[in-house]
């Protein structure tokens, strides 16, 4: 499940990225896609065990929660999108596993001069990516990077709070949330909508079904059996994959400083899995997992 999920979120950089270059609105694309995920994900538990909708109430709270944050990263992650080719947007999305432990510091993890050599390798590495002389647009690297705060937060949230429950309930309520947040900010603004076309469409709704629908029900499946580190170790690989659909389909081209600057933040982004793997093991985290 989790390879699965991993080769479907790959896809979406590239395929979102296309959409938006061919004249898509991000907040209207965002939208839609979380209007057939979410519709998606209500007719398969309705039609197959209606009792998931139950929820208590806190346990409600937290996943609409994590829905409206991760609601926010879409959103930013599509007009970051809008301004920076897919690949370099892959290599900035790499720094998720390293937010998440400097999240964990909030909840008692100990700060050490190792984090700090991690941190560093990956802010050297954003400064090639970005380019010694701003040869990248730095608003469309600073929307990436609150998308990849905003994505990190859910996946705390998921791990603390909602491991326990059926991956199908955490789905659902969390898209609702995302559909939450993104419908209002689309409707605030107007509603602009960019006609796509038949290839518009199909790229659409490739995105809402197998990048968004069966990707987060395979990563909330997955999470709940080998936790969110087990899961982060694959981030390598959809990063990696999805510059290569990027390079190959999209015709983008690295320099040498975006290749180095993409391997000092994969060197962090490993580091940092490799924390995260004793961290969630310390007996500490069940009891968490139980209050």
């Amino acid at each position: 499940m989790a390879l699965g999920a991993t080769i479907a979120f790959s896809l979406a950089t590239p395929i979102a990225r296309s959409l938006l270059v061919g004249g898509a609105n991000p907040s209207g694309l965002v939208t839609i896609r979380l209007i057939i995920a979410t519709a998606l994900h209500g007719l398969a538990i309705g039609l197959t065990a209606p009792a998931l909708f139950r929820l208590k109430r806190s346990s409600g709270i937290i996943a609409l929660l994590a829905g409206v944050t991760n609601g926010v990263g879409m959103l930013l992650y599509f007009m970051g999108l809008s301004r920076l080719s897919a690949s370099i947007t892959a290599m900035l999305l790499a720094m998720s596993p390293l937010i998440v432990l400097t999240l964990l510091v909030l909840r008692g993890e100990k700060l050490t001069r190792r984090h700090a050599v991690r941190i560093c390798l990956a802010l050297s590495g954003v400064y090639l990516v970005i380019g010694p002389g701003g040869n990248v647009d730095t608003v469309g690297v600073a929307l990436i990077l609150l998308s990849v705060l905003a994505f990190s937060t859910q996946m705390v949230l998921l791990q603390w709070y909602l491991r326990s429950l059926d991956p199908r309930t955490v789905a659902f309520y969390v898209s609702a949330g995302m559909l939450l947040v993104v419908g209002l900010y689309w409707l605030g603004i107007g509603l602009p909508w960019q006609p796509l076309g038949t290839t518009g469409w199909v790229g659409l709704i490739t995105l809402a079904v197998v990048s968004t629908f069966l990707a987060r029900l395979a990563m909330y499946a997955a999470v709940t059996h080998i936790g969110s580190s087990q899961m982060s170790m694959l981030t390598p690989l959809e990063i990696l994959l999805a510059v290569i659909w990027s390079v190959a389909f999209l015709g983008e081209q690295l320099t040498v400083a975006h290749v180095l600057g993409g391997a000092l933040i994969l060197v962090s982004t490993l580091l940092a899995i490799q924390r995260l793997n004793l961290t969630w093991r310390r007996p500490r985290w069940r009891t968490w997992f139980r209050s």
